[in-house]
Parts: structure tokens; sequence; C-alpha cells
């Protein structure tokens, strides 16, 4: 069967048993209609067979009423002639009305036996008829009894013209008119009792057929009704909740099917529209945290670029110190005491012109962190003779070991061109670091040396994986448990602190830096009181990095 006849036949079964009910109450209607026509129609024959017998009757008793009058005109009583006229007239009425209820009752009943009492009927009629005008002429000629006169044949004269007419008796007549009358009033009562009864056991019979009926359509549409409609609520009720995930049994295919499988597309779509929307929240969420992730990050980015560009401004200010402090104590030294060859002063101004240069860079990457970040110092390496570079640092470090009281001593360099690669400046830069801080800490009349050494051997220049520059002083010496921090930014120990309050904690840090961007590293060994080595450990230029490097250089 289609699925459209299907979805119908819930329909057309509700309407159908509707149609059912509605026809049999017009049904019921229509045969109460028509037992209230056949009840009257019988009640209307009973009446009209009832009339007719009262008709007899009246016409015997009028009839007999206009015989007392004549017997008393006879008499010579007082016998009015309006009440013979009007007993005649009441008489003249009484027997058209018979004739015209003779012919209303075979109006109502024409059946066989109808006709032949209406026969009867006309017949005892003609003869009363043809009675009657007699009566009338002899009533009308009747006088009082004249004396000598025999009155009981004057009596039997006048009886005779009562009593018969065309040789029959009216007596007899209507006494059998009116045995026949009553005989058609009982038949016409029982018909219509029952009629009354067959009416009445339709009546009862029909409405407890509908009332049947009815509690029966309603019992099977109730519960053909109550299951659907209790999972329509409560599919309902679930989506009012929000279960978008509750489905209302699909079975059959009625109407509730057809409306239980749209409740579920749309709970399906609801779903999938709610699973969207949960998707493209998450997504945003996602986007939101992806973006907020983002800004953290940039903002991270941007106070760690404030944070180094503030740390490399104090980086930058305590190079700043060193190369001063050389160029002053230089130009002290110089100055001081008697006049000394031209010699003595050229090598002085020699050494605050490379200071003076080292000032200068250090003043250029300044200027530079100003315009972009702390990533902008680079570095611009080529193969130098580290050598040579300890031997030019020592001497720019002499001045402020005079200042301070201090031996500063450079072993002799290993035999050979101890090559490296670098940026000259920042390795003198790193070497100045780590001498600063030997000959600061330091007691007066203390000694401080520096000493190169090969590490290892391998391919690079002079045969050596590495250049090891061993700075050692006899001064306050660090403790063990401070050893891991004084690479931290503005970190100074207790011992440090009780030698010398100024100083910023950015020496070391700095060493470490420059270090590290040339590939090596440095590290401290010491003991408090002991003295402080700081070994500054660089890998070897490669030999393909060495070739056609001037010796002198």
């Amino acid at each position: 069967m289609p699925a459209t006849d299907n979805l119908v036949m819930f329909r057309r079964r509700l309407t159908l048993a509707l149609s059912l009910l509605a026809t049999a109450v017009v049904l019921q209607a229509v045969a109460a209609v028509a037992a209230l026509g056949v009840a009257q129609d019988k009640v209307q024959r009973g009446r009209v067979a009832s009339d007719i017998q009262r008709g007899f009757i009246e016409l015997s008793a009028t009839k007999q009423r206009l015989r007392t009058w004549v017997a008393q005109l006879q008499q010579g009583a007082d016998a009015s002639p309006a009440l013979r006229e009007s007993l005649q007239a009441q008489m003249r009425q009484q027997l058209q009305t018979l004739r015209e209820l003779s012919a209303d009752r075979l109006l109502l009943d024409d059946s066989a036996d109808s006709r032949r009492e209406h026969l009867q009927r006309q017949d005892v009629l003609a003869v009363l008829g043809q009675s009657l005008a007699d009566l009338e002429t002899a009533v009308d000629n009747a006088q009082p009894l004249q004396p000598g006169v025999d009155a009981g044949e004057a009596w039997q004269a006048l009886s005779a013209v009562f009593d018969r007419s065309q040789g029959r008796d009216l007596r007899l007549l209507l006494a059998d008119s009116s045995q026949r009358e009553a005989a058609a009033v009982a038949r016409e009562r029982a018909a219509a009792d029952a009629a009354l009864a067959r009416m009445r056991a339709l009546w009862l019979g029909t409405a407890l057929a509908l009332a049947l009926a009815a509690l029966g359509t309603a019992l099977y549409f109730g519960r053909a009704l109550r299951r659907p409609l209790d999972e329509l609520s409560q599919g309902a009720l679930a989506l009012q909740r929000g279960q978008l995930q509750n489905r209302i049994p699909e079975q059959g295919a009625s109407e509730f099917t057809a409306v239980a499988r749209s409740m579920n597309s749309m709970a399906s779509e609801l779903e999938t529209h709610r699973q969207g929307e949960t998707r493209h929240r998450q997504q945003l969420e996602q986007q939101v945290g992806e973006r907020t992730a983002e800004l953290t990050e940039a903002l991270q980015a941007l106070q760690q670029a404030e944070a180094r560009r503030r740390q490399l401004f104090a980086d930058i200010s305590h190079e700043l110190r060193t190369p001063t402090t050389a160029i002053r104590g230089e130009a002290e030294i110089t100055l001081r005491g008697a006049d000394r060859p031209a010699e003595d002063y050229r090598a002085a101004l020699t050494r605050i012109v490379d200071t003076s240069r080292q000032l200068g860079g250090v003043i250029d990457d300044l200027l530079a962190m100003a315009r972009s970040d702390i990533d902008a110092l680079s570095l611009v390496k080529r193969p130098l003779d580290l050598a040579r570079l300890c031997a030019e640092a020592v001497a720019q470090a002499q001045a402020l070991a005079e200042a301070r009281g201090v031996d500063l001593l450079a072993e002799e360099p290993p035999p050979g061109q101890p090559l490296v690669l670098g940026d000259e400046q920042r390795l003198r830069q790193l070497l100045l670091v780590l001498l600063d801080n030997a000959i600061r800490y330091s007691q007066p009349g203390g000694r401080v040396s520096l000493r190169l050494q090969a590490q290892g051997t391998g391919a690079g220049a002079g045969g050596s994986k590495a250049w090891c520059v061993d700075v050692q002083d006899q001064g306050i010496g660090i403790p063990p448990q401070e050893l891991a921090q004084v690479f931290e930014r503005h970190f100074r120990g207790s011992a440090a602190r009780l030698h010398r309050s100024d100083g910023s904690g950015l020496g070391l840090p700095i060493a470490r830096a420059l270090a590290l961007a040339h590939g090596g590293q440095v590290e401290l060994h010491s003991a408090p009181g002991q003295g402080t080595r700081a070994r500054l450990t660089l890998p070897a230029a490669p030999a393909f990095a060495t070739a056609g490097v001037d010796a002198a250089a």
C-alpha cells in the first residue's frame, strides 16, 4: 500500500465511524418521526372511530329527547316549538357529522375491512337520513290528542315513525352501529397501543445501539489515540526541556506517525543546528584563545624585549664604565711623575686610542639598541690572534690594576699563533670584563694573572680544538652556594657587596653571553678567601678560515 494511502487510513476510520454514528442518529430520528406518524395515524383513527361511536350515541339520545317532546305534546303539556326545532337541528347536524367522520375514517384507513365498515355505515346513515326526514314530517304534524282518541294507538303510531324506517328497526340498527363502532374503537386503540409499544421498543433499541456504538467507538479511538498522543506529548516535553536527541517512535503509517516523523526531523535539524553552533562556538573560542595566546605571546615578547632593552642599557652602561675607567687610569698614570720618554707617551696614547675605539663601539651598540632591540648587537667574525687580544686586554687593564694596587701579569703564550673565529671588539670586551672582575675583587697588593693555553688536539689552527684563557686572582673568592648564581643578571654575592658597595652584577652575565655568542663558555672555580679562577674556552678557528691570515695581524 502506498505511503500516501496509509497516511489517511486513521483519518478515514475516524471519519467512517463518525459518519456511521451520524447516520445512525439520523436513522433513529427518521424512524422516530415515522413511528410518530404511525402513532399519530393510529391515534387519529381511534379518535375518529370514537367520535363516530359517540355520534351514534348522541343521535340516539337526541332522538329519544325528541320522542319525549312529542309525548309531552300529545299529553297536552307545555311543549316548546323552539325545543323541537333545536332537537331536529341537532339531529341533522349529528347526522351530517357522522357522514363527514365516516368519510374521514375511509381516508385514514382504506383497507378492505374499513371499506366494508364504511359501506355498512353509509347504509345506516342513509336509513337514518330517510328516517329523520319522515320523523320531521311526523313531528311537525303532531298535535295534542283530542278527547276520545285512544292514547295507546296514537303512541304506537308515533313510535312506529321513531323506531322503523324502510321496514327496518332503527333501534336495532343504532345498537348494531354502536356495537360495531365500539369494536372499531377497541381495535384502533389496541393498534395504537401496539404502535406505541413498537415505537418504544424501537427507540430503546436504537438508543441502546447508539450508546453501544458510541462507547465502542470511544474505546477504540481512545486506545488508538492514547499511545500516540502520549508519545507525542512526551516528545514535545523532551523538546521543551532541550533533549534534542530524543526521538518519538515511528510505528505504522498513520497521521500520528507523520507528525512524529515531522517532530523527529525537526529535533534532528535542531540538534544539527545546535551541534553546528557548538562547533562554531568552540571554533570561535579556540580562535579567541589562539588570538589571546598570540596577544599574550606578543605582550610577553614586548615585555621581554623591553626587559632586554633595559638589560642592554644596563649592560652597556656597565661596559661604558670599564673603558672610561681604563682611559682615565691610563691618563693619570702617564701624567703622574716626572717626564717620560716620548715612546712611553706614544704607547699610552695608543692604548687610550684603542680603549676609546672600544668605547666608541659600545656607544654605537647603544645607538643601534635605541633604534631596534638587543638582537641588533651582531657579531662580525673573522680569524683573530687570541694571544694578541690577551696582551692588548692586559695592557688596557694595567692602569685599572695599578689604581687598585694589584699586580697584573700575563704569562707567556704558547708557541704558534692561537687563532679563533670571532669579533675582535667583543672578545676584547669579554677579556676586559674578566680582568676587571678579577682586579676589583682582589685585595691591594694581590696578584692577577692571565694564562693562554691550548685544550685538546684537532683540525683547528695549530692543531688545537680549543683555546683556554684562565684569569686567576687572589681575591675574596665566591662561596660554593653562590657559584650557580653569579651569571644571573644583577646578582652580587654577600662577600662582593661587603668588599665593594658599587657594582651592578652585569659583568659576568655579559661575559657569558659574549662567550656563548662565539661558541665558547665561561666557567668559574672559586673558594672563599682563596681567590677565583675564570676560564674562557673558545673553539679554535678552522684551518680553511685561517688561510692567508697575516701572522703579524
